[in-house]
């Protein structure tokens, strides 16, 4: 796994394609934040680094607000996108949690960019998130998915009933979420590399096993 990139990457040059400039800046401001929260996040340094200007950032943007908010909407469509692709009605209930769980400790391991990106939401108190529909509405369809394959799930009598989707939700971004969070101070502590694949495979398999024993699941996988 390479280390998240802490300084803003260089894109090419920009053309009079302005999607592929919105995406070059998008892709060079969530770093930025990533690495340095939205009140460290400069825009000089994007501008600087898509070959762009403040004014050109700005007029797409309206304001360093409004792209850290564009950054949070781009973030987390894409991870409902790719999420959206697993196909879960298509499996049944118990390898569709066992694929759900495992795409999400990938992805958050990935996108490591992301993980710090929520974290610096959730020192803004949630604040700019509260403003879009969008990443709303998106986290409302990830619910949805999780009922949907819950209920299949009570109904084929493999998962226990009376459990919250939300909180299976919960404790699935829980125990995913921390691997990346916290791998630093975790990994000093414990004198112990997280990293490596071999303990992040054993790591997956263990994340993967409390959610389906969770939720009910009794067989060995």
């Amino acid at each position: 796994m390479n280390e998240t990139v802490h300084s803003v990457r260089k894109v090419p040059k920009r053309t009079n394609d302005p999607e592929r400039t919105m995406a070059g800046i998008i892709a060079v401001a969530t770093a930025e934040f990533a690495a340095k929260g939205l009140t460290g996040g400069r825009i000089d340094a994007i501008a600087d680094a898509t070959h762009t200007s403040k004014r050109m950032i700005y007029y797409y943007y309206g304001s360093k607000e409004g792209l850290y908010l564009a950054v949070l909407e781009d973030a987390y469509r894409r991870i409902r996108a790719t999420e959206a692709e697993l196909h879960l009605a298509d499996l049944s209930p118990e390898e569709a949690l066992k694929a759900l769980v495992g795409f999400t400790f990938d992805h958050h391991n990935s996108n490591q960019d992301f993980i710090r990106l929520v974290m610096s939401e959730n020192i803004q108190r949630g604040n700019f998130l509260a403003q879009s529909k969008l990443i709303q509405e998106l986290n409302v369809s990830a619910i949805q998915s999780i009922e949907a394959l819950y209920k299949r799930g009570v109904k084929a009598g493999v998962f226990r009933k009376g459990l919250d989707p939300v909180d299976i939700h919960a404790s699935i971004s829980a125990l995913t979420f921390f691997n990346v969070s916290n791998r630093y101070t975790f990994d000093l502590i414990f004198k112990r590399d997280s990293q490596t694949a071999q303990a992040l495979a054993a790591r997956r398999e263990s994340v993967v096993q409390m959610v389906l024993r969770f939720v009910g699941y009794s067989n060995s996988a």
